[in-house]
């Protein structure tokens, strides 16, 4: 769409005198500007044609700053013609009207406010020199006398070297692309030009990539340097050794073509990531190829999200091409067939039981569907499907290519200044209720949660017959923010030190949060880091948003969380996988009591707390030392080697 300007003015006698803007600019929408301009100026026979050609400027590439630019031009060109216009107007008794048409484009007109549009049709006055001018001049005059005094020079260079100590150590040039204000969740500032285009340059080259491309993080010089010491992994790196007669069991089972294994899988993004690894391992042992796990539409959020949305496929199939035969369908031949269906699992079943219970059905039939596998299939299992289940969840599965490069973003922004510490709260209003615990926030909020569990008894997950201060005391309750508050300063953490929260919305909002922001002021999330509609295209879709929050997570330079749960399982073994990096499991029990004895001078609280998680900070621990250890959270020593020796 294009407009017209007609532009209306009284031939001058001696000097032109521009028309009022009400009554010489109108505007009027033409289908064919440069024809319909064309046509007019030689209607009326005027001495300057000015046709502003813009499907020209447009073809060439020049932006709305150069259009209007020469928009401008063009005017002053009219008014300069007409002054020049021969005398002989002056004779006639009457002046006779004139009109020149410019084209322009819709987008300019309306990007161009009136008075921007009035001050290009108005001449611009000479004036006299005014006194500010004259007093600059003087300014000059004097600065030039100066340049020959040394001791103008020194106190100019001292006056700079004050004004560049002070913008460092004050923090004047922010370098990241998100509000300093903690936990400004809604609100997004608007950044400047030269701001956003420094942020994006940084960010050019983020690409999906593994945790060793990462720019390496400078310790804080701010107090909190003991925060980010990291633990001894005693030499263990990830050694996935399989065994010869695995391997040559390999080339019947991915050529297979009778045996299809279906799987459907629910739950959070976390929750889904473990059935889909042990979907993995149950095809393998009846050497069935599987198809794409299906993800069940969670009721509670409502996300619809299909396999590919959430993981990258391609990548899943590929990296799994040598143990298991990946199809994203059933084939025509299978179709109609009606398949074998298992609603129900036992808990923590072995290989053995699968293969007798399944097996000679799928041998019949072709297709088995396996329907909520979580912690159906037991922990432990021999040594080569232990090494599977590695493979799937460090390897295989991998985020797709939209999440993970956001994910990556986001780190960058947050990791930009030094390190970070990664928190995941569980402070939701059905974690309250699952857990039989109240947040301590107020009467108001605990009578909410009980009597949420008064009228979903079933929600319950926790030992139904203890009162809430016998959970608390057994460490079965989630960390409020005042007592995660409390365990971040007894470890280490200072009001600099930058912590990424990960989680739900807490039950009481911002309220909740209220002890971490008041006393941590870099305290971000997802919604802080992101720029404005970088966090749209997964709006309604929980399992990816989850899936941004485990990635700024896992890269983080320390991780805690609030809670056990399936995202702190998935960490723990991902940072122990890249070489145990940081991970603080808080020990509830052992610390509460100490929680509630206000006596306690503050340095000796201290003192106690880093006792007491000397061991808890994510060195390596046997997977074997305890009975029913996930090989996903504790992969040592199946799934990790040591060379050197060292126990």
């Amino acid at each position: 769409m294009f407009f017209s300007f007609s532009l209306s003015a009284n031939q001058p006698k001696r000097k032109f005198s521009p028309p009022s803007f009400e009554s010489s600019l109108s505007l009027r929408k033409t289908g064919q500007p440069n024809q319909i301009a064309l046509a007019t100026a030689e209607e009326h026979k005027l001495p300057v044609t000015l046709v502003f050609l813009t499907t020209e400027l447009e073809e060439k590439g020049r932006g709305p700053r150069l259009i209007t630019n020469n928009l401008a031009t063009l005017l002053l060109q009219v008014q300069r013609r007409k002054e020049e216009s021969p005398t002989q107007s002056s004779q006639m008794a009457k002046p006779k009207k004139k009109v020149a048409y410019i084209s322009v484009p819709s987008q300019i007109i309306n990007s161009l406010s009136s008075s921007s549009i009035q001050s290009l049709l108005v001449s611009p006055k000479k004036s006299a020199p005014s006194s500010s001018s004259k007093n600059f001049t003087s300014l000059l005059v004097a600065l030039s006398s100066l340049k020959r005094c040394p001791k103008f020079w020194f106190l100019a260079l001292f006056l700079v070297g004050l004004l560049g100590f002070l913008g460092s150590g004050l923090d004047l040039h922010p370098l990241i692309p998100f509000s300093p204000f903690p936990c400004a969740i809604s609100a997004q500032t608007q950044l400047s030009s030269t701001s956003d285009q420094r942020s994006r340059s940084m960010l050019a080259g983020v690409a999906p990539s593994s945790s060793s491309d990462e720019t390496p993080s400078v310790l804080s010089q701010d107090g909190d340097g003991e925060l980010w010491k990291q633990p001894d992994g005693l030499g263990y790196r990830p050694c996935l050794r399989f065994s010869d007669e695995y391997r040559k069991g390999t080339e019947a089972i991915v050529n297979n073509r009778r045996k299809y294994l279906i799987v459907v899988v629910s739950g959070g993004v976390n929750q889904q990531r473990n059935q889909i690894v042990d979907a993995v391992v149950i095809a393998r042992i009846l050497g069935a190829a599987l198809v794409v796990p299906i993800l069940q539409v969670n009721v509670v959020w409502g996300d619809e999200s299909e396999f590919s949305d959430i993981f990258d496929l391609e990548h899943f199939k590929k990296v799994l091409a040598d143990d298991v035969r990946i199809v994203s369908s059933l084939p025509s031949t299978h179709i109609m067939t009606r398949p074998v269906e298992e609603k129900r699992t036992p808990l923590h079943v072995s290989p053995q039981w699968i293969r007798s219970r399944y097996l000679k059905r799928l041998n019949r039939e072709g297709v088995l569907l396996l329907r909520g596998l979580d912690s159906r299939l037991s922990k432990d299992l021999p040594s080569d499907l232990q090494k599977l289940r590695c493979k799937v969840a460090f390897h295989a599965l991998r985020f797709a290519p939209r999440i993970l490069e956001l994910g990556n973003i986001l780190t960058k922004r947050i990791k930009i200044k030094g390190p970070y510490l990664a928190l995941h709260l569980r402070l939701e209003k059905d974690v309250w209720v699952r857990t039989g615990c109240l947040p301590g926030l107020s009467p108001v909020y605990d009578e909410i949660v009980n009597k949420e569990r008064k009228q979903r008894p079933e929600l319950l997950t926790a030992r139904s017959n203890m009162s809430y201060h016998d959970r608390k005391l057994a460490g079965l309750c989630p960390l409020n923010a005042l007592e995660v508050t409390r365990l971040l300063k007894a470890l280490g953490a200072t009001k600099s030190t930058r912590i990424y929260w990960a989680g739900g919305d807490p039950l009481a909002g911002k309220e909740a949060l209220l002890p971490l922001t008041s006393e941590f002021r870099h305290f971000y999330s997802k919604e802080d880091l992101a720029l404005p509609g970088e966090l749209q295209p997964f709006a309604n879709k929980a399992s990816s948003l989850a899936a941004l929050d485990y990635i700024v997570s896992e890269k983080s330079d320390v991780f805690m969380p609030s809670h056990g749960g399936n995202m702190g399982h998935a960490i723990q073994g991902s940072r122990a996988y890249a070489g145990h990096k940081k991970y603080i499991t808080p020990n509830k029990r052992q610390m509460l009591p100490y929680f509630l004895n206000s006596s306690i001078p503050e340095a000796e609280f201290n003192r106690i707390i880093k006792d007491l998680h000397r061991e808890s900070l994510g060195q390596p621990e046997l997977r074997s030392s305890k009975a029913g250890r996930d090989v996903t959270k504790y992969p040592v020593p199946e799934c990790m080697c040591n060379d050197s020796g060292r126990t």
